[in-house]
Formats: C-alpha cells, sequence, structure tokens
C-alpha cells in the first residue's frame, strides 16, 4: 500500500511536472489567474460528477476541513501566479522550491502535526537541504562572477513566491490532518471546491482577467483540468493519508526534473552540468530521507 502511494505520488508530480510547456504556451492566450479559476472550475465539475455518489457523506466537518485545505491550495497556485508577472520563472520556481524547508520546519510544531506524528529527524531536515540545494542549481541561474545563485534583486514578485511556498507547505500539512479522517473522494472533490471559490473571490484584487479562447488554451485547460488537477489531487489527498508530509514535500520537488525532461524532449532544451547536479541532489535529499533506517514513526493514517 504505501509504495502503491510512493508510485502514485511521483506519477502524480510527473504529470504536473509535464504539463508546463502546455501550460506556458498557453498562457499567451489567457491571463494567469484566469486560466487558474477556469482550470480549478472545469475540474471541480468534473469531480462533481466523477465522485456523485459521495455528496451524501459530506458533513460539516468535511466542508470545514475542505476550506481549509482549499484555502492553502488556492493560496499557493494564486500567490505563485501572482508573483510571477513581477519576477523571472527561474527566481519562483525557486522560491516555491522553499515549501521542501518549510514543511519539516513547520513540522517541529506540535500543533501543525498530524496527531500521532513525531517531530522529522535529522535525515528529513538533511534531506530537505539537500532538495533545496537541487532546486537552487536547478532554477537559478549563476552569478556573472562565480557558482553562487544571483541574489542581487528581490522584488515585490519575490515576496509573493514566498506567499505561494508558504501556501502550499500549509496545504501539504492541511491534508496530512484531514486526509486519515475524510475519505479521498469527497477530500478531492471538497479542496478543488473551495479553491475555485477562493480564486473566483481574490482573482479581481490581483488582475484584470482576459482569455481568448484557443486551441490551445482548450487543450491545455482540458490537460491540467482532468489531469494536473482533478486526477492529480484525488491521487494526494488519498497518498497523503499514509504517506507523511515530509516524505510528500521532498516527493514534490521532481516536478523541476520532470519539467526539465519534458522540455528536453519537446523543445531540445539541454540539461547543462549545472540544472543536473541540481536534479542529482534533488534525488539524494529523497534517498536520505527514504532509505537510512529509523525507528517506526507512525503516520497519519496508523494514528
Amino acid at each position: 500500500m504505501k509504495l502503491r502511494a510512493y508510485l502514485l505520488m511521483i506519477f502524480t508530480v510527473a504529470v504536473w511536472g509535464t504539463t508546463f510547456v502546455v501550460v506556458k504556451d498557453a498562457l499567451k492566450d489567457a491571463t494567469p489567474l484566469a486560466f487558474n479559476l477556469v482550470r480549478m472550475t472545469l475540474a471541480f465539475l468534473v469531480l462533481a460528477v466523477a465522485y456523485r455518489s459521495h455528496w451524501r457523506e459530506v458533513n460539516r466537518r468535511q466542508l470545514i476541513s475542505g476550506a481549509v485545505v482549499g484555502f492553502f491550495l488556492a493560496m499557493g497556485y494564486q500567490f505563485q501566479t501572482a508573483g510571477l508577472v513581477k519576477t523571472t520563472p527561474s527566481k519562483s520556481a525557486f522560491i516555491t522550491g522553499l515549501v521542501v524547508v518549510l514543511v519539516p520546519l513547520f513540522s517541529t510544531v506540535k500543533l501543525l502535526r498530524p496527531p500521532g506524528a513525531k517531530a522529522p529527524r535529522w535525515n528529513a531536515y538533511c534531506g530537505a537541504l539537500l532538495a533545496f540545494g537541487g532546486i537552487l542549481l536547478l532554477t537559478m541561474p549563476a552569478a556573472q562572477a562565480g557558482l553562487m545563485p544571483d541574489f542581487s534583486s528581490i522584488n515585490v514578485g519575490d515576496l509573493l513566491s514566498f506567499g505561494c511556498a508558504v501556501g502550499f507547505a500549509f496545504h501539504c500539512l492541511a491534508l496530512g490532518h484531514a486526509s486519515p479522517r475524510i475519505r479521498f473522494q469527497p477530500l478531492a472533490l471538497l479542496q478543488v471546491g473551495f479553491c475555485a471559490l477562493f480564486m473566483a473571490i481574490s482573482m479581481p484584487l490581483l488582475e484584470h482577467p482576459a482569455m481568448h479562447l484557443t486551441m490551445r488554451l482548450a487543450v491545455a485547460l482540458a490537460v491540467a483540468a482532468v489531469l494536473a488537477t482533478a486526477a492529480a489531487f484525488s491521487i494526494q489527498s488519498w497518498a497523503q493519508s499514509i504517506l507523511p508530509a515530509t516524505h510528500t514535500a521532498l516527493i514534490m520537488t521532481l516536478e523541476p526534473v520532470f519539467a526539465w525532461i519534458t522540455s528536453f524532449l519537446i523543445l531540445g532544451e539541454r540539461l547543462g552540468l549545472r540544472p543536473a547536479s541540481g536534479a542529482i541532489l534533488i534525488l539524494c535529499g529523497i534517498a536520505l530521507t527514504e532509505l537510512i533506517p529509523q525507528p517506526h514513526v507512525p503516520t497519519a493514517h496508523e494514528a
């Protein structure tokens, strides 16, 4: 069961990574937040039909949990796309990657950990740091005079991107609390539905929405809504009832690796020494977290 959860989460992250090229091209025909809202609305409609038999089991507790998880999901996406307008994609990706550090950092607070779960051990922190360094190498260009990244400018877009990392980190932790107590079908349905609702509320405050319907936009919306949202968040909601939140966060660091592979296969973008080293560091961080023997720590599912 646990192996299946790991494999399905890797598949989910692969879908998120490989849709990067499709979505990037489609954003020429729509503003980012408008794209997000339509994507989440379509995904909610797909889930509403697919999980129609689960509407009857939705209760007040599930609605509250779905609203909390959906809020942080919307927070992550809205801050990320708003930040992309004011900063570079590489800096946005690097700052968003801080989620692999923030999840174990926030997990040191007992109230944020799922009931029965223990604080992360040293290998989780070391693995997060390795993955963090890998994202740095994979997404940030080096300064002109040396190998260190260029930290010369921090702007509003960078701060918004940090808000995105905080949102996704809390989304990961919130799922760790909710998924053991709620079946993944209603949880996926409710979190995507509330996410779309919060996006609809926040969008007018963050941009002037615009959309020009084209074939590439329609294809991108279909792929993003059905595969990268409806199916992906169903899998994540189920997997996080079995896997610790820190492990899920580390698996998510594979997303830029899959994005680079897709760019190479479709756009011919080559992976240089620096980003290749970053991909290896990410894999090492995941291996350090997963392969070192440790005393049994109950997951949220077992608790």
